[in-house]
């Protein structure tokens, strides 16, 4: 029986209701006020297209009745007269002079409004991208692990472009559009005022029909974005869990499952396309309907001899072009919504500080410190407890084992100590100070973190091992890999200490990857070490090389060690028996194996032997 795609991570990231007005206050204030002059700029730009385009109406109409020795050139009137008289005079060559003006001074308006929207544009999208990674990581761990971080990739690449378009983009073409509307609607008024008022007339119905598909492309658009992070979310995970997917041979489930999530966004994206596009269309028709009445009664008072063909000719010009920035604004409706609801989104994720924080009499950790201290330290991850009182001593220069069934807790206790989350009650003190009253920055520099599938930036090697230590000199770093056995086997790569580590390590073996994790952690020296299953997911070779070098690490150092493996522990000054969030027993090896507890039936069980032949 097939099995049913699986569901995708929920989407964490979604929208939280903030006014319009607070949205467009925040977006000015954060990120274009500093460059209001770039956008003073382009509203100059923007005026001045507006304006060109509103002469460049009017002269349509003084043109044809010109040319045509209908008119004396009265549609000209707001100009000097001297240069009435002038286009009077000479119809045939002052007005292809002053149109090629008219269109010039355009093209210079437009070239310097797309320079300085541009500009301003992907200056704020580069600011909200630092403003949210920033923010991203800085936070609490806890919070990153609720969401995926494919939800997280589409805030970053995404939400900021579309906040662009509305905010930087959308706005000066919003007030160029409406200037040309006024423009033109002026120069219709001009042309003929009563049929002006005809038009003026039927605005209302036009409006209604803007709004109606003005909603369509609101829910659209917040249905597209979070299609887009499950997009992210799901592409990352087939991708990142490729070699699961072939194993199981699930290339085509996963094709599926994706596909799904395009499918679904692609509706949303047809949807919110349809209703932009649609908008611009019935307004079209609309506008067919009454240019045809128009053109009926303008021939109607044409009879009459109350219009000039030139006038009428002005007037449509000037319809068409009040038509043109009236469907521009109708599409700027659609911008502005997906952006309000982006920015929405990207707020919320701003506007969610760590709760993890130094206090601000935070106080340094020495590196000589003499005691660590867990004080009935208890934690749960929401409502489900993992740790419950815990309380035990340790000595500077001790190492200290984390033994137990999976799930005990061991990795939890591990992760409190360098404050990636926090105790839900209790404490742990250092020389008889809460942590909590340590800045985090110096907490961290004294800790140095070897997990069991280290994690390596896809860059060179001797800048994976100087992680964290960027002023580590040459000597220094290739001290540090021969200290953790790494020196050679670098050394034999194609480009050596230079070679790319690839993809999180994909260029390496585990085994090298983690010699080069240790490296690291000789090279940053610190005084207090977490080795969380350092050895679990290594072969028998790898592991004993590594295992000589986490040796020499711990010389001297605080150490916590969370083993599977109980032979990697038996050395160690004190164990710690964990079960349920508990300290069941502890001890040394030997202790603890004669007590014949849990401890002696663990070591049974991974030897095959009964406790009492352990």
């Amino acid at each position: 029986m097939p099995l049913e795609p699986r569901p995708l991570p929920p989407n964490t990231l979604s929208s939280v209701e903030m006014p319009a007005k607070a949205i467009v206050r925040r977006i000015w204030t954060q990120y274009l006020a500093a460059q209001k002059r770039l956008l003073g700029i382009a509203l100059v730009c923007a005026v001045v297209v507006a304006v060109a385009t509103t002469l460049f109406g009017v002269l349509m109409g003084s043109a044809v009745d010109l040319l045509f020795h209908t008119s004396s050139g009265k549609s000209l009137d707001f100009l000097p007269a001297e240069i009435v008289a002038a286009i009077v005079a000479n119809p045939m060559l002052m007005i292809p002079l002053i149109t090629i003006g008219a269109v010039i001074i355009r093209f210079a308006g437009q070239r310097g409004l797309t320079v300085s929207l541009n500009t301003v544009g992907n200056r704020l999208v580069g600011n909200i991208q630092r403003d949210l990674f920033s923010r991203l990581v800085h936070a609490d761990l806890g919070r990153l692990q609720k969401a995926h971080s494919g939800q997280h990739l589409s805030s970053v690449l995404y939400d900021a472009d579309l906040v662009r378009d509305a905010a930087s983009t959308g706005l000066v073409q919003y007030v160029q559009s409406t200037l040309i509307a006024i423009g033109a609607i002026a120069n219709m008024i001009y042309f003929d005022w009563t049929m002006t008022l005809a038009v003026l007339l039927i605005a209302p119905l036009i409006g209604l029909v803007m709004g109606k598909y003005l909603k369509r492309t609101r829910k659209a658009a917040q249905g597209a974005m979070a299609e887009t992070s499950s997009l992210s979310t799901a592409i990352m995970e087939s991708l990142d869990g490729i070699k699961v997917v072939k194993v199981s041979n699930q290339e085509t489930a996963e094709e599926a499952r994706v596909g799904d999530v395009i499918d679904r966004r692609q509706g949303y994206m047809i949807k919110g396309a349809n209703a932009r596009t649609m908008a611009a269309p019935a307004t079209e028709l609309l506008t067919g309907l009454l240019l045809a009445g128009l053109l009926a009664y303008a021939g109607w008072r044409a009879q009459g001899g109350f219009i000039t063909a030139g006038d009428l000719f002005g007037f449509v010009t000037a319809l068409g072009i009040a038509s043109q920035a009236l469907r521009q604004l109708t599409g700027l409706q659609g911008t502005f919504s997906q952006g309000m609801t982006a920015a929405r989104r990207l707020f919320a994720a701003l506007d969610i500080k760590p709760e993890i924080t130094s206090a601000a009499d935070a106080v340094a950790l020495p590196r000589d410190f003499n005691r660590l201290s867990f004080d009935k330290a208890s934690f749960a991850y929401g409502e489900a407890p993992v740790l419950h009182e815990v309380s035990f001593d340790v000595s500077a220069g001790q190492s200290i084992a984390l033994v137990g069934p999976s799930g005990s807790g061991k990795s939890t206790l591990l992760n409190l100590v360098p404050r990636f989350f926090d105790l839900s009650s209790g404490a742990i003190r250092f020389d008889g100070v809460d942590h909590r009253q340590i800045s985090l920055a110096s907490l961290r520099d004294n800790i140095a973190l070897v997990t069991q599938d280290p994690f390596l930036f896809d860059d060179a090697i001797h800048a994976n091992i100087a992680y964290g230590r960027p002023d580590a000199t040459t000597a220094e770093i290739e001290q540090a890999a021969r200290d953790a056995a790494a020196d050679g086997f670098i050394r034999s790569l194609p480009q050596g200490y230079n070679t790319r580590a690839g993809e999180a390590g994909s260029q390496l073996s585990g085994g090298q990857k983690q010699r080069i994790a240790i490296a690291r952690a000789f090279l940053k020296n610190a005084p207090l070490l977490l080795l969380d299953e350092a050895t679990s997911a290594l072969d028998t070779e790898s592991e004993a090389l590594v295992q000589q070098a986490l040796e020499r690490l711990m010389k001297g150092r605080t150490t916590f060690v969370v083993a599977h493996r109980l032979s990697t522990v038996r050395n160690c000054d004190l164990i710690l028996v964990l079960d349920k969030g508990q300290i069941r027993e502890h001890g040394t090896h030997d202790s603890l194996m004669r007590a014949s507890g849990l401890y002696s039936r663990l070591a049974a069980a991974q030897l095959g032997t009964s406790p009492e032949a352990a």
